[in-house]
């Protein structure tokens, strides 16, 4: 990897561990539904510009298209975002950091991965240990729903890729990120408008808008192709093991979340559970190799 590519990967490690931090600035004084519509519609209005070309093969694809906007974004988007009303932003990027495994289970499920090895094994029951730990060392939330909230984002998140792998593999990338976007702000257009807070928001609230959609989505998306096509898709996978990390950083040191020390054991559990889970033995990386299944990141926030 080059320096550029190197550059690329601790940028968008960065920016997708900030959502979580700007999401819960931003839903203290507004709906999650004007959360979802602010993120969506900035990020459509700046990369529609760059996807014209790709527009026909996105309508030949419309309803996988539909499906995946409906399970990558507006669903997740919408929960995370209600979730984070109640829960630190620590603790929603750790518990993000558990689609990968989510993800495995799912492509188990419906026959895209033939068998999950030893190893893997021993980091799904990994990580789901770690997740119990952080809900017992100091970040628990208020209820059960936060956490059912977020169960149901990484459910999301990892059914998401693989209709992308299965129905969407000759869609180009940026105009399908682009025609989602819109999908999104669309279906969040009339919920937020019902939930239109009565007077304008603080500049924080704001600016935690205009962050997500302009640096955590539009930009996000366009260097995240580029990380693709220099590193390729298997190294760019990479950033949603270090994007929990940046969240937890982030709202210890800005906001004040609690870290304890079985909150950092936690944390540690999920992120090496997560890595052994998603990692392929050489016996089974071998098949793969040979497979013309583009492989599907999970990082945004």
């Amino acid at each position: 990897m080059t320096r550029r590519t190197w550059a690329l990967f601790a940028a968008m490690s960065l920016i997708w561990g900030v959502p979580y931090l700007l999401i819960r600035e931003a839903v203290a004084e507004v709906s999650p539904a004007v959360v979802v519509f602010a993120r969506t519609a900035i990020g459509a209005v700046v990369l529609l510009p760059f996807a014209l070309r790709g527009l026909r093969t996105v309508w030949e694809h419309r309803w996988p298209v539909l499906a995946f906007a409906l399970l990558e974004m507006v669903g997740p988007w919408f929960l995370l975002s209600d979730a984070e009303r109640s829960i630190t932003s620590s603790l929603a990027g750790l518990l993000i950091a558990f689609a990968p495994v989510l993800a495995l289970v799912v492509a188990r499920g419906i026959g895209l991965e033939k068998r999950i090895g030893g190893l893997r094994i021993i980091g799904l029951v990994v990580a789901v240990g770690g997740v119990a730990l952080l809900g017992g060392g100091g970040m628990q939330a208020s209820g059960p729903w936060p956490i059912a909230e977020m169960l149901l984002v990484a459910v999301g998140y990892a059914v998401a890729p693989q209709i992308a792998a299965v129905k969407l593999r000759d869609v180009p990338a940026l105009p399908m990120t682009a025609v989602c976007l819109s999908v999104a702000a669309v279906v969040s257009a009339p919920f937020a408008a019902l939930t239109w807070p009565a007077r304008v928001p603080s500049a924080n609230a704001v600016g935690s808008l205009a962050l997500l959609g302009l640096l955590c989505t539009a930009v996000a998306f366009l260097l995240f192709f580029r990380l693709i096509a220099e590193a390729g898709p298997a190294r760019a996978t990479a950033i949603a093991y270090v994007n929990p990390v940046v969240a937890l950083a982030l709202g210890v040191s800005l906001h004040g979340d609690p870290l304890t020390v079985p909150i950092v054991i936690g944390a540690l559990l999920v992120l090496a559970g997560t890595f052994m889970a998603t990692r392929p033995s050489r016996r089974e990386a071998a098949p793969r190799a040979d497979a013309s299944q583009p492989e599907s990141a999970q990082a945004s926030g």
